[in-house]
């Protein structure tokens, strides 16, 4: 099963995505993960990314889509989840194209729906676990609060983001998800579109509901 989730900062998307990936023992591949693997790795796509990080330039398109895919398909063999990338339409139409022209099936869309102004408040909120940071905790949910000053589920050390408390940062971030043109939703509508056509399936979540209840409808809809 190969899935490609979408939701901005704050929507429990990362929570969801290891919830599915538990369940249907995906590889959880992040885009940050795919930049560190291979400029890591010493690889010849991450030497060619690492160039341009280091001159503070953004990794052009014809670099990065071939690390998705390479990564696609060596740590996701047996199935993946894609979170983070594509950021913006061009890169969603040229990630398309390059998985039909690979054969890779793109199984499930999700998009975890969530008003701008709750995401912002649920980031400011959101407190990371030091043993694992999709262990949800967060100071202004209730159903999630932490235990004391510790995880709430593993009982781990608890940090907080500085970018978290930084609402000049959390809105440019939103500007980039919820531009619905040339953005990350647009990305996600352009999906969408594809499932209008029968090419993949594109699942919508209400992103405002508890885990559980998130969990239970995103389940009920993968086959």
């Amino acid at each position: 099963m190969n899935i490609l989730i979408f939701g901005p900062n704050g929507s429990g998307k990362g929570t969801q995505g290891d919830l599915v990936k538990q369940k249907y023992h995906l590889a959880h591949i992040e885009s940050g993960a795919i930049f560190r693997e291979h400029i890591g790795g010493g690889t010849e796509l991450g030497k060619k990314a690492k160039a341009y990080i280091d001159r503070g330039d953004l990794v052009p398109d014809d670099i990065t889509i071939p690390m998705v895919l390479e990564t696609l398909k060596t740590r996701g063999k047996d199935g993946w989840l894609l979170d983070g990338f594509p950021r913006n339409m061009v890169q969603a139409e040229k990630l398309w194209e390059a998985l039909q022209k690979e054969g890779l099936k793109l199984d499930y869309v999700i998009e975890i729906q969530l008003a701008r102004e709750t995401a912002k408040n649920r980031i400011m909120g959101r407190r990371l676990c030091k043993n694992n940071n999709n262990h949800p905790n967060n100071i202004f949910i209730d159903a999630i609060k932490p235990n004391g000053d510790v995880c709430r589920v593993c009982g781990g050390e608890l940090t907080v983001r500085s970018d978290d408390q930084d609402e000049a940062a959390i809105n440019k971030r939103h500007d980039i998800y919820y531009n619905d043109v040339d953005g990350t939703l647009a990305a996600a509508h352009y999906f969408k579109k594809l499932a209008d056509q029968g090419l993949t399936t594109y699942i919508e979540l209400d992103g405002s509901g508890s885990i559980d209840a998130i969990k239970e409808t995103l389940l009920s809809q993968l086959k």
